[in-house]
């Protein structure tokens, strides 16, 4: 088995990256068939075959496997990203543009660039030859930024072969560093449980001359307004407990009790929103013309549960809270949440590999405050855990689902390189 040149797999992987930052597969409306015939390409050309199954015109999921026909490993990533506002970015969303050392475009965090780290790494094991114990499969997935059903949860009804995994390595939990120091790779068994809510107010329309009282609109904005104002129960959860007390260890936080840990939420929302509920206004729509009283108001909210929170509860308090009859609840999408251990295997390898290739580094555990592919896994009782080993500032965080996402040509050697050992050492007898 010959040595890895980590120079030319860097240059190899991040030509790649920049390449597929320029195919748009934002979600609406996806075209993700663009994606997997690009990566369907390099498999191919490496003879490495690969299954392809469309869930809809244009919705394309692609599955690969090396090493024994089940279980394994599965790198897991989805080809889809969201929508830009382009007048806010400093470069072209789409261009792939390398400049800095950074690599920017839309998806070079969520999950592009992650899914270039994974299709790198099964390049790399199927180059030199590496024989493998267990299975490492590859799957690329649609729909996952709008809750995946022409991706996994499409791949479970009608391709249930690809799902047949021992561990699932995913996006959800970035490493983080800070201008200070610490470094803590975070390692995500469970995350937050999405419920999309739909608030419908009817009234009667009319001239906008005449106000009659009856205004559907005002009647949607007070509710929002009350929604805004709701203070929700701040709580720390098992898996959130272990992540401060990691984070106390690295250096991260100063926070040695629950009452201190409470106190920074105060002060951090991505804290904040780890420790509670949370509802979020993101869309509002109504009217049709500037002298024109609407006849109906909408907006929706992406309210996002604790994972032991239950769901009939959590939309009894909110009704509590809209405190208008006239205002109708409709539920979108309804998730179940679900977790998996740390205490297995795949963790305890994280740990060995972090502390041999970066000194100092620490392994934290993490809840993701979004939603991941990873759900429909751990409800069939699937190990699965967000794990992206780059050590990000926090403004670089920023860029996902904002402007001017980018991640560093050195965060895409060190993430190889770390997730490479990872998963050679999990599926090889030596591990």
């Amino acid at each position: 088995m010959s040595r890895i040149d980590w120079d030319a797999a860097t240059a190899e992987a991040v030509g790649l990256l920049r390449e597929y930052l320029r195919i748009d597969t934002s979600n609406p409306p996806g075209n993700e068939a663009l994606a997997v015939e690009f990566l369907a390409g390099i498999l191919r050309a490496e003879g490495i075959p690969c299954d392809i199954a469309d869930s809809a015109p244009g919705r394309s999921n692609l599955f690969a496997r090396l090493g024994p026909p089940s279980g394994g490993v599965c790198l897991l990533n989805h080809t889809d990203v969201v929508p830009v506002e382009r007048e806010y970015w400093s470069v072209d969303p789409f261009g792939g543009e390398l400049s800095d050392g950074m690599i920017w475009g839309r998806g070079a965090l969520d999950m592009k660039g992650m899914g270039i780290l994974e299709l790198m790494t099964f390049l790399l094991l199927k180059r030199h030859g590496v024989e493998l114990r267990e299975s490492v499969t590859f799957l690329a997935a649609a729909d996952e930024e709008a809750g995946s059903r022409f991706g996994v949860s499409w791949i479970e009804q009608h391709r249930p072969a690809w799902m047949d995994t021992d561990l699932v390595i995913n996006e959800g939990a970035y490493g983080l560093t800070s201008s200070r120091g610490p470094q803590v790779f975070q390692v995500a068994p469970t995350e937050k449980v999405p419920l999309w809510v739909k608030l419908i107010v009817r009234g009667r329309p009319g001239h906008g001359s005449v106000p009659h009282g009856d205004n559907c609109a005002e009647h949607l904005v007070r509710a929002l307004e009350r929604v805004t104002r709701w203070q929700r129960e701040l709580r720390i959860v098992p898996v959130m407990r272990a992540h401060i007390q990691a984070m106390l260890a690295a250096g991260m936080t100063k926070a040695a009790t629950d009452e201190e840990a409470l106190a920074e939420a105060g002060r951090s929302p991505s804290l904040r929103a780890r420790l509670s509920n949370t509802v979020t206004v993101t869309t509002i729509t109504t009217g049709i013309k500037v002298n024109v009283i609407p006849a109906e108001a909408t907006a929706t909210l992406d309210c996002r549960l604790l994972p032991d929170a239950g769901v009939d509860g959590f939309l009894n308090e909110l009704r509590a809270v809209l405190a208008d009859e006239r205002v109708e609840v409709e539920v979108l999408n309804r998730f179940t949440g679900a977790g998996s251990t740390m205490d297995t295997r795949f963790v305890r390898v994280v740990g060995e590999v972090v502390a041999e290739l970066v000194e100092g580094a620490h392994v934290a555990p993490e809840m993701t405050s979004g939603f991941t592919d990873s759900r429909v896994y751990r409800l069939r009782g699937v190990p699965a855990y967000g794990f992206v080993p780059c050590l990000l500032q926090p403004e670089e965080l920023a860029g996902v689902h904002g402007h001017n996402e980018r991640i560093s040509v050195e965060n895409i050697r060190l993430g190889l390189q770390v997730l490479y050992e990872v998963v050679r050492r999990l599926v090889t007898a030596e591990g």
